[in-house]
């Protein structure tokens, strides 16, 4: 299952809803806000996760923290008191962001017409969903720390120009493809690697 898939499942309808209920957003914002802070997460995993260290990074945590339980009662999470949540994704953020967090929050914003107040604790508490997501589907293929990469490439639609015309990694180019060149993989290297 893809990101796309994710979002058009009862697990993608719970999130967006209780999203909008708890940021007050309306539902075309928090689809959006939601679309695309889910697809912007799992791309900076997909490019930390090519180098060894930080696919083995990723693996520990996933094995450690992250069983996927969080996703068999999502309503609940959101409607709780989700603190420790909030501070679990942001933890998550800064390995995954680092310092960039801030630019990649304000562009997000910017691309999704949502404002920036609401992006950072969405993308907090998108964080260890994706995670719980990502260790079940882990767990169904029975994949190791070596093939995260592939495994996240495929949630994100298999390959920047998805077969479907357009696809997710289309729909964040305003936020990652700095350089405007229709690879977003590029500037995920400049952004998590050294600074420009």
């Amino acid at each position: 299952m893809n990101i796309s898939e994710l979002l058009n499942s009862s697990i993608g309808q719970t999130i967006v809803k209780n999203a909008a209920g708890k940021l007050g957003m309306n539902t075309n914002e928090a689809s959006s806000a939601v679309r695309t802070s889910l697809s912007t997460i799992l791309a900076g995993m997909t490019r930390n996760s090519q180098s060894k260290e930080g696919a083995e990074s990723l693996n520990k945590a996933i094995e450690t923290k992250h069983d996927g339980s969080l996703l068999d009662n999502l309503s609940a999470m959101f409607q709780g008191d989700n603190e420790n949540l909030q501070r679990d994704g942001d933890g998550i953020l800064e390995h995954v962001f680092g310092s960039k967090r801030e630019v990649i929050e304000q562009n997000i914003s910017k691309k999704t017409g949502v404002n920036n107040d609401k992006i950072s604790p969405l993308l907090s508490t998108l964080a260890p969903i994706v995670m719980a997501y990502l260790s079940k589907e882990k767990q169904q293929s029975n994949a190791r720390a070596s093939d995260l990469n592939t495994l996240l490439s495929n949630l994100i639609g298999g390959s920047q120009h998805s077969r479907s015309g357009g696809g997710v990694m289309d729909m964040i180019s305003g936020i990652l493809d700095k350089d405007s060149d229709g690879d977003v993989m590029d500037d995920l290297l400049n952004m998590f690697g050294k600074k420009r």
